[in-house]
């Protein structure tokens, strides 16, 4: 059963790939993209991998739940193969209504990021600790996913429009930024790029160390430790001594991981840099050139009226009720507590300053953005790199 939900899994990524492909042509094969009468044969097909590419990955899932016993989200492997699959299936509802390659173009490229970069976690399925074997697991973790990924179509919108809005042909603080944004999106790429190099090397070193209890313990590197964990010592005889020693707080390895990733990413930046002779983003408006900026920020706006509540119940609500159950208090500010917290006070700003300020248009777009760049840093940075009650989900 195990094998059979990978290689759906894996059939899944594969059809996702292609369909970026469809989706290209279909808007490099014809004009006035921006609504249904634009869809042309490539745009169908496109839509039909897509869809098909979903209910593979949605075997995936129910076959992994059946092996395992219980929802597969309880690790940030699973979680973020989940991430994807609600990504994706938020985009053929949103695309359902529109019919726009376009948001195809946009959306599934950060999909397919979204599954690579959780195929580099460890994909073994193992027991529910304590804390973990309640119903509430499928309840809170899949709905805050799934307002995740609704949001996410947000950012996929508002991206499309800041590419077209935004003059390439002189520099300015618009076109620094949103390089920025591209860049992280390449900096998955270089994480996936970077643990597939050292994994391919067997790469390995062991530190013995100090944690947060002042308890000893014992932790494994798959990279080059450039940060290393509180009050190391080196086990491993010959391997690599890190330059900076990290505070018990931190989780080192994770950290580590996000360090090659950054330089991974300026490695293949760069490169595309020099392939492309221009800004990623100024190479991407020729795919932007008819779409319409009302149409996109519509997109985008709906994207957050329908992804807000769903993740106020996910993320906030069902999260308190699991929390009183489990820990029997409401909020204690755990890291990751407090991130779904700022994340939920950026949306609702959003919403605010949309409808009583009329931020609409470019304003909008950025705010799509960088709640897009929230969600992130919850899904990496908090998971990774900062230890708290949700540690277990970057193992």
């Amino acid at each position: 059963m195990v094998a059979i939900s990978s290689n759906l899994l894996y059939f899944a990524f594969i059809l996702y790939l292609v369909a970026i492909l469809f989706f290209g042509g279909a808007i490099k094969g014809k004009k006035g993209m921006d609504d249904q009468k634009g869809l042309n044969r490539w745009a169908r097909i496109a839509e039909i991998l897509t869809f098909i590419g979903f209910l593979s990955q949605l075997g995936y899932f129910i076959t992994r739940w059946i092996a395992a016993g219980h929802a597969p989200v309880s690790n940030l492997f699973e979680f973020t193969t989940f991430f994807g699959m609600a990504l994706v299936g938020a985009f053929i509802v949103i695309n359902f209504i529109y019919h726009t390659p376009l948001l195809g173009l946009f959306t599934m490229p950060v999909a397919v990021l979204v599954i690579a970069y959780a195929s580099m976690f460890p994909r073994e399925i193992t027991p529910l600790i304590p804390a973990l074997q309640s119903d509430w697991l499928k309840i809170h973790v899949t709905t805050a996913a799934m307002g995740e990924a609704i949001l996410a179509i947000s950012f996929a919108a508002g991206l499309i429009y800041l590419v077209k809005a935004i003059d390439q042909s002189k520099a300015s603080m618009r076109t620094f930024w949103l390089e920025v944004i591209l860049f992280g999106l390449v900096m998955t790429i270089g994480f996936v790029a970077v643990s597939s190099a050292f994994a391919g090397m067997g790469y390995s070193e062991k530190f013995n160390w100090v944690d947060k209890n002042n308890a000893s313990a014992t932790v494994e590197y798959t990279m080059p430790a450039l940060v290393g964990p509180n009050k190391y010592e080196l086990a491993t005889a010959g391997k690599f001594k890190p330059l900076v020693e990290t505070p018990a707080i931190v989780n080192a390895k994770k950290m580590n991981t996000v360090i090659w990733s950054f330089i991974g990413g300026v490695i293949i930046y760069t490169l595309l840099r020099l392939l492309l002779r221009k800004r990623i983003a100024a190479a991407l408006q020729p795919f932007v050139k008819n779409i319409k900026l009302e149409f996109v920020d519509e997109i985008s706006y709906r994207s957050v009226l329908i992804g807000f509540p769903v993740f106020t119940l996910g993320a906030i609500i069902f999260a308190m009720i699991w929390a009183q159950v489990a820990w029997t208090r409401f909020w204690g500010w755990d890291p990751k507590e407090v991130w779904a917290l700022i994340t939920w006070l950026f949306y609702a700003a959003f919403l605010h300053l949309r409808l009583s300020k009329g931020w609409h248009g470019e304003k909008s777009a950025w705010l799509a953005v960088i709640g897009f760049g929230i969600i992130m840093f919850n899904l990496i940075a908090v998971n990774l790199v900062i230890a708290g009650l949700h540690s277990y989900a970057g193992s």
